[in-house]
Order: C-alpha cells, then sequence, then structure tokens
C-alpha cells in the first residue's frame, strides 16, 4: 500500500503538468479559431459549429458582405474599415445569438448559421439587415455603408452540405447586392439569367443558380 501511495504522490506533478499543457493547447486552439480582429470565428472554427447546426432542419445560412467596403479603406482610411467590421461583427454575432454561430470567413465577407425557431427567418434578417446599417457610434457620420445579405433555409436542400447551402447563400447574396435589394433568399428551382460573379469561376452564364426573390 505505501509502495503504491509513493507511485501516486511520484505521478501527480506528471499529471498536473500535462493537465495545465493539455489546458494551453486548447487554448491556443480556440484563439486560433477567433478571428483577432472582431472575435468571430474564422472559417474553419465556423465550419465545425456551423456543420454541427445544420442537423437541425430548423437551421438557416446566412452570408453577409459589407457594400463598398474599398471605398471605406480608401477614403476613410483602415482604422474606420476596421472599426465597420468591428461593429458589424458584434452586431450580428448578437443578432445571431448563442444557439446560432457567426464567422468571419475573411475580408468583409460573414457567415452565420440560425436556428429558426417560429419560421420567421425572413422578418429576422429584415431586421438586421436594417441594424447592420446603423451609424457606428463614436465613428465619422460620413462612414456609412450597408450589408447585403443572402440566405437559404437548409430544409429547402436537404441533400447540401454547408459548402453548398454557403454557395447559395452566396448567389442570393450577390443578386441583392447587384439590384441593392438588401436582402434575398435562394428558393427552388432555376434563375433564367447571366450572373457576372464576382469571382473567378463564377462569370458568365449560369443554369445551376437558384431562384431568389427578394424577402418579405
Amino acid at each position: 500500500m505505501n509502495s503504491l501511495a509513493t507511485v501516486l504522490l511520484s505521478a501527480l506533478p506528471l499529471t498536473a503538468g500535462w493537465a495545465v499543457h493539455v489546458w494551453w493547447l486548447r487554448g491556443c486552439l480556440n484563439t486560433a479559431r477567433r478571428d483577432p480582429l472582431t472575435g468571430l470565428r474564422t472559417r474553419e472554427g465556423f465550419t465545425r459549429r456551423a456543420t454541427a447546426l445544420l442537423r437541425d432542419p430548423r437551421a438557416v445560412v446566412v452570408l453577409a458582405d459589407v457594400d463598398e467596403f474599398k471605398q471605406i479603406n480608401d477614403i476613410h482610411g483602415h482604422a474606420a474599415g476596421d472599426a465597420l467590421l468591428k461593429a458589424t461583427a458584434d452586431r450580428l454575432a448578437h443578432h445571431v445569438g448563442s444557439s446560432g454561430v457567426a464567422g468571419r470567413l475573411g475580408g468583409d465577407e460573414f457567415a452565420a448559421v440560425l436556428i429558426d425557431d417560429h419560421g420567421t427567418a425572413a422578418d429576422l434578417l429584415a431586421v438586421l439587415h436594417g441594424v447592420l446599417a446603423r451609424p457606428i457610434d463614436g465613428q465619422d457620420p460620413h462612414v456609412r455603408t450597408t450589408v447585403s445579405l443572402g440566405w437559404v433555409r437548409t430544409a429547402d436542400y436537404p441533400a447540401d452540405d454547408l459548402s453548398g447551402l454557403l454557395r447559395r447563400a452566396d448567389e442570393a447574396m450577390y443578386a441583392a447586392k447587384q439590384a441593392r435589394a438588401g436582402t434575398r433568399r435562394a428558393g427552388l428551382g432555376r434563375l433564367f439569367a447571366t450572373v457576372t460573379g464576382r469571382r473567378s469561376g463564377r462569370t458568365g452564364s449560369r443554369t445551376d443558380v437558384p431562384v431568389v426573390g427578394v424577402a418579405a
């Protein structure tokens, strides 16, 4: 018994050291999955949480892009642009709440997955669009912009994974930006139109783009 106690006591420092190391590694991982400017999850962190949320048929995938962000940076400076990104992230995270997740995918592009408990996603996102357009406290009142939103219900495309749903939300968001409509939803069917994409590989006639409709 004394020998066992001695072994256990001698192992305590090693066990404690390992626990501290694991705690430190976990902290580093969590930090790496957070965007240093906005505090939102990075693409990796967002993907992990969002993929889990998509198991809920009430999940809604949202893609948001700050309108004319480059001009804000060019005219008012990067500090003003950073403040705008931070405010956008804070407002988006608050609106999504603890039941969903928001992330910064890069640049001025944000994504979110929220759980639509009452089937009122269109109304919720219309409100969010208005919130994101509000002036920033303490900021130059001339630094104003809006955010274009595209969204899709996961229940409409049960075979799609997160990547596919983000693509559909992205198409809807770009259509909203082009039409200055603010918010658009990816719907069922086809869009009989030529869409000029923002990125390489999205230029030209598209036959796989979902119909989009203005949110109520």
